[in-house]
């Protein structure tokens, strides 16, 4: 078998990730009948959702460490099966016949997705390593923007797909189908060859203190803080999006499913196009600000957008503007991952995986903190809380630069 080409492992990479995010948020649309058939509150949902991002969180340098060390092809084979298997277990276990106490059915699906969130770690990291092991980097932008663009396809797919099958054959038949496309991925994976290297750049292997020494800088430092924000603000539509529109907005289960699709098809657009613009701004010699606009205007108009959704009396005008909110929250993925290669070097396994985890730190306290906050104080301020941490991760690149002055040189490679 001939050895892939950049943009063909590239692709892969962003197939993986969308059947990841298929089997992460399916629960959050199969979770509108799984509450009524379990006595589940919203705030144990809630825990749900918070325990994927636990262990998600957690094993994020653990991943990027294991991705440096065995390469991009091995992790993400191992944990593509891994997904597959987690997510037909918590089918199996709704279809059983045993009688669950409310305690029971919360500890057990929470333990599963804890496990998956942890087999679902290296996704980013490993993709990472992967873009910058084969990608050049005048395109590294655009090229995780492509696989980040994922999350706005899964997330897309996900609703209707799981809200169609769930409708007629149930919410456990509706899981079974989401783990199809990562079975076919890990077959793929297995028959693809995949070399180690194929662009040229600097080495960290022969020096492993200089190259820790790059994630000791106050960019890296504020650029996980800012990605740590992002994710707060992007893991409140990735859990509660649907949920809310159907029992805050009062949209039906499968006009609510269709609308909450909407801001992953305008993330697919919006996450590779941020990118692409980065690179270009990059490219155009302006300095430190080329990695710097496309963030900062994409998380400050988020924040707008947030306040405006959360604030109108309008079903359809909320709807709208918070999906417009997370496509604008998603489409710095890019600019984001682009600027920790460009700061980590041949570390961009172990430091993607700790912006990473900070991400989903945020992420983790999303999915528990904004029910606690609708439930005494109301969705509005919930919304304009994220709208506001959202306008501080913008802020943020203020202080954020590459941590070498070679990237128009790299232009020339």
């Amino acid at each position: 078998m001939k050895t892939s080409k950049p943009w063909q492992l590239v692709a892969l990479l962003s197939a993986t990730a969308t059947a990841g995010y298929i089997c992460r948020v399916n629960v959050s649309t199969a979770g509108a009948l799984m509450m009524d058939e379990f006595n589940l509150s919203q705030v144990d949902m809630g825990r749900l959702f918070s325990s994927f991002l636990l262990g998600y969180a957690l094993f994020q340098i653990p991943a990027g460490a294991l991705a440096d060390r065995f390469g991009t092809k091995r992790v993400l084979s191992i944990a593509v099966w891994l997904w597959v298997l987690l997510t037909v277990s918590q089918a199996l276990i709704g279809w059983s016949n045993w009688e669950f106490s409310v305690t029971t059915v919360i500890i057990v699906f929470v333990l599963l997705r804890f496990l998956l969130g942890i087999s679902a770690s290296p996704t980013y990291p490993a993709s990472a390593l992967g873009v910058s092991q084969w990608v050049p980097a005048i395109f590294q932008g655009r090229a995780n923007g492509f696989v980040i663009g994922s999350v706005g396809l899964g997330s897309a797919i996900a609703p209707p797909l799981v809200s169609g099958i769930m409708v007629n054959w149930g919410w456990q038949m509706a899981l079974l189908v989401s783990a199809l496309p990562a079975l076919i991925i890990a077959i793929v994976w297995q028959r693809m060859k995949v070399p180690d290297k194929m662009v040229t750049g600097p080495s960290d292997k022969k020096a492993p203190s200089s190259s820790i020494n790059k994630l000791k800088n106050k960019s890296f430092y504020l650029l996980s803080i800012s990605y740590g924000l992002q994710g707060y603000v992007g893991y409140i539509f990735v859990s509660w999006f649907y949920l809310y529109l159907v029992q805050v907005r009062h949209f039906s289960l499968l006009s609510g499913a269709w609308m909450s699709s909407l801001p992953w098809v305008l993330s697919i657009v919006s996450i590779p196009l941020g990118g692409y613009i980065s690179d270009k701004l990059i490219g155009a010699r302006l300095g430190v600000w080329g990695g710097r606009i496309v963030p900062m205007i994409g998380m400050g108009m988020s924040g707008i957008l947030i306040s405006i959704g959360a604030h109108t009396s309008s079903a359809i005008i909320a709807a709208i503007t918070l999906a417009f909110a997370t496509a604008f929250v998603l489409c710095v993925e890019g600019p984001f991952w682009a600027m920790m290669i460009r700061i980590a070097g041949g570390r961009s396994g172990t430091a993607g995986g700790i912006m990473n985890m900070g991400s989903n730190l945020g992420g983790l306290l999303s999915p528990m903190l904004t029910p606690w906050i609708a439930v005494y104080i109301g969705w509005e301020y919930a919304l304009h809380i994220a709208a506001a941490l959202a306008i501080i991760s913008a802020l943020l690149w203020l202080g954020i630069s590459p941590a070498n002055k070679s990237d128009q040189s790299q232009k020339s490679a």
